[in-house]
C-alpha cells in the first residue's frame, strides 16, 4: 500500500488539474491507496489532495473504493443545498450539489465509460470533481 500524505495548501489544491493518462495509474493507485488509509474520515479523495494535479479521483461505492481518471459531469438533476467537510480542510461548509448526476470518465484500464449516480455518492463525485477544477469548499 502506498498511502500518501494529504495536502493542506489552499494555493495548491485551488489549482485546476491536467487531463490524466497512462503515464498516471500510478497516482491512481496511490490515491485509491490513501482514500483506504483514511477509511472512516473521507468519502473520497482527488489526486490533487495527495500533490498529484491530475484529474483523478477515488471514492467508496460500496465497500470498494471506485478510480474514475478525467471525470465530467454531463447531466445533473434535481439540486439540493449539502453540507460538507474535506479531510484537505477544517469545518464543514454550505454547498450546492445534485441529487442525481451522469458522469464521463476512464476507468483503470483508459476505457471510457458514462454512468449515472445518486444521492451520497453522487455528492462526494461533485465534490471530488471541484477539487479537480480548483474549487474549495
Amino acid at each position: 500500500m502506498t498511502a500518501q500524505k494529504i495536502i493542506h495548501n489552499r494555493l495548491f489544491l485551488r489549482q485546476k488539474s491536467d487531463l490524466a493518462g497512462k503515464n498516471d495509474l500510478q497516482v491512481a493507485i496511490n490515491l485509491r491507496d490513501t482514500l483506504l488509509a483514511n477509511r472512516g474520515k473521507a468519502a473520497g479523495l482527488a489526486a490533487n489532495m495527495i500533490g498529484q494535479t491530475k484529474q483523478i479521483i477515488a471514492f467508496y461505492a460500496g465497500p470498494l473504493p471506485f478510480v474514475m481518471l478525467n471525470p465530467r459531469i454531463i447531466q445533473k438533476k434535481q439540486m439540493y443545498l449539502a453540507s460538507e467537510g474535506c479531510l484537505s480542510l477544517e469545518g464543514e461548509r454550505n454547498v450546492q450539489r445534485y441529487e442525481e448526476i451522469t458522469v464521463t470518465y476512464q476507468n483503470m484500464e483508459l476505457e471510457t465509460v458514462t454512468q449515472t449516480f445518486g444521492d451520497f455518492i453522487a455528492e462526494t463525485i461533485q465534490h471530488e470533481i471541484d477539487h479537480c477544477n480548483g474549487i474549495l469548499i
